[in-house]
């Protein structure tokens, strides 16, 4: 059998040696021997460990896909995710300092995403295999909030009650104030029957909310989520931060950057996990492309009071970016685009010449490539602050801030 030295970590979590070749769960410095298939070694021995290399805190860590760098010190994976962010920037030409990255505790996650299925003796939830299909149950999860373990007998019984007989369901669930706040696809298509039926499993298992395929069935109690002093009800599936920690990490960062600002213009803005703490303080412009997170976002600054002016738009900023002529009277802009990034936003704001900017990235390869332009345009780019609320994946968020010089 062949032995492979590990030369560096590649992006998703792997090791990897000349060719490349990749091994799973190794680190660099390790030799390792394996059986090659294709470009991928399996059934990977250590026979040289790394310093770095520790035992992973879960029992599942070996089988489920949910984590990817568990046998790392946290040094070192805060280290590998920072090298991330600045190795994307590196190829855009950007030179960078950095803060202290910054993670999220472990059990701290308050949204995920299950798989289940139903099987011949009931029903089976978890988290994929590691590079396979098959759902690996994780009874013991160090990711998962405590209160969000509840949502693998809840997903099972979902299976049971509306997954075909070879389908596999995708069962979102999310800590709310009032409860699980559960969205499913995947299922049965909803008839009167099926609906009667979950209605009486979401009674049952004490759901706060149930949605099929983006149609509500029930709602037993508010799916609340709290931004500020806001309270808003997202619509089925909306997006949410993985952790109150790393959003808070996020928000507090944003307030910083843009303190001074009496009007501020909010891109992306979703239900207002930053736009509705900004409320408190300023009048904000908030564009958002999701017309249902818009009015949940709108109608939770209604019921709040006393708040500045917020002024909602519904708009897709990657077809209909806002123009200069939009950001008059703008004194700062957050902008936190999906993974694509927002290439034609940043040419108009580039144009526009906001005079601070909070950016907020959960693609490296994608920022990189928007700060360019800001950068090329005079802006100059503040320190960058790693935030890892994935913990243990290879995902990596950012936070910065860029201003005119």
């Amino acid at each position: 059998m062949n032995t492979y030295d590990i030369q560096r970590l590649g992006h998703h979590g792997d090791g990897v040696a000349e060719g490349p070749i990749f091994a799973p769960m190794t680190l660099p410095g390790e030799t390792v021997s394996g059986v090659l298939s294709g470009q991928r070694l399996e059934n990977v021995k250590i026979i040289t460990p790394s310093v770095e290399r520790v035992a992973a805190p879960c029992r599942h860590f070996k089988s489920c896909g949910g984590c990817a760098v568990q046998h790392a010190g946290e040094g070192f994976v805060a280290t590998w995710k920072r090298g991330i962010v600045e190795t994307a920037l590196q190829a855009q030409g950007i030179d960078a300092t950095f803060l202290e990255v910054i993670t999220s505790p472990a059990q701290s996650r308050r949204r995920a995403s299950l798989s289940a299925r139903r099987t011949k003796g009931g029903a089976i939830a978890g988290f994929h295999g590691r590079a396979s299909g098959a759902i690996v149950e994780v009874v013991d999860c160090k990711l998962l909030h405590p209160d969000l373990m509840r949502a693998l007998p809840v997903a099972e019984a979902l299976a049971i009650a509306g997954a075909g007989r070879k389908g596999e369901l995708s069962v979102q669930a999310t800590l709310s104030e009032g409860g699980l706040d559960v969205s499913v696809t995947g299922g049965k298509p909803l008839d009167e029957a099926l609906r009667l039926k979950l209605s009486e499993e979401a009674q049952q298992l004490g759901l706060a909310r149930l949605a099929w395929e983006g149609e509500v069935v029930v709602t037993r109690q508010s799916p609340v989520q709290r931004f500020g002093r806001t309270q808003v009800v997202p619509p089925p599936g909306a997006f949410l931060q993985a952790t109150a920690h790393g959003e808070a990490t996020l928000r507090d960062a944003v307030m910083r950057i843009t303190k001074g600002a009496k009007s501020v213009a909010d891109l992306f803005a979703g239900c207002g996990t930053f736009a509705l703490p900004l409320s408190e303080h300023v009048d904000v412009l908030a564009v958002e492309g999701d017309r249902a997170m818009t009015e949940a976002m709108e109608q939770g600054w209604r019921r709040a009071g006393g708040l500045h002016r917020l002024r909602p738009m519904v708009r897709d900023l990657f077809r209909d970016p806002l123009v200069p002529e939009d950001f008059k009277g703008i004194d700062a802009v957050v902008i936190d685009p999906p993974r694509a990034g927002a290439e034609a936003q940043t040419r108009q704001l580039a144009e526009a010449r906001v005079p601070v900017i909070a950016a907020v990235s959960c693609n490296p390869g994608t920022f990189a490539r928007d700060a360019r332009l800001l950068i090329e345009a005079g802006y100059r780019m503040g320190p960058v602050q790693v935030v890892d609320q994935f913990r243990w994946s290879s995902h990596v968020e950012l936070v910065t801030d860029f201003s005119l010089n």
